[in-house]
């Protein structure tokens, strides 16, 4: 009988655990698909960079963003939030004067902001369960990259070429986006 309760509370536990626990696999087929739709969408959004060449320029991406090293499945999460939540803020910005279709905007900003609050409740869950401790050596510099690519529109007063040569920008986001989904495994 004692034995049996044992096994019980054994098989209890392991399955709250496993209720409990993230599945990056999961994870990271959806950021995948996060990645794969919003990189249609900018593709989807008309100009190219040919025409504003002058408006071109380096925007420095973090190293560690750029080769990525090894980072733990938890960095992983943190750094794709944090550029899903840089790329949703610039997109809520004034870009009018670009023609571009508002749908398709719209459809960005809502691609983006499910991926995000799928991520955030896994970093919610690795707060918890964890008692990780995030480090601003990684994202810092990539929230300042952000704010370089901002402060580029600002000081074209969100034209046209200065929002085609972000869209360029984001794209390459993308590929990034998508090496660091490869650490998402379970």
């Amino acid at each position: 009988m004692t034995n049996q309760s044992i096994l019980r509370l054994a098989l209890l536990f392991c399955f709250s655990t496993t209720a409990s626990c993230i599945n990056y696999n999961l994870l990271r087929l959806q950021q995948r698909n996060c990645n794969s739709a919003c990189q249609d969408l900018l593709w989807q959004l008309n100009g190219t960079s040919q025409n504003c060449l002058k408006d071109r320029t380096d925007f420095k991406v973090p190293e560690g963003i750029r080769q990525p090293q090894q980072f733990q499945k938890e960095e992983a999460i943190l750094v794709i939030h944090v550029m899903l939540q840089q790329i949703f803020a610039l997109f809520r910005r004034n870009f009018s004067s670009t023609g571009w279709n508002d749908t398709i905007i719209k459809n960005l900003s809502m691609e983006l902001s499910q991926q995000r609050d799928r991520l955030e409740t896994a970093l919610e869950e690795i707060m918890e369960e964890e008692n990780f401790t995030w480090q601003n050596m990684t994202t810092l510099p990539l929230k300042n990259y952000y704010f370089r690519i901002w402060r580029h529109l600002k000081a074209k007063s969100y034209s046209r070429c200065a929002w085609i040569v972000v869209r360029a920008e984001i794209l390459r986001n993308f590929s990034f986006l998508t090496r660091l989904t490869d650490y998402l495994r379970n």
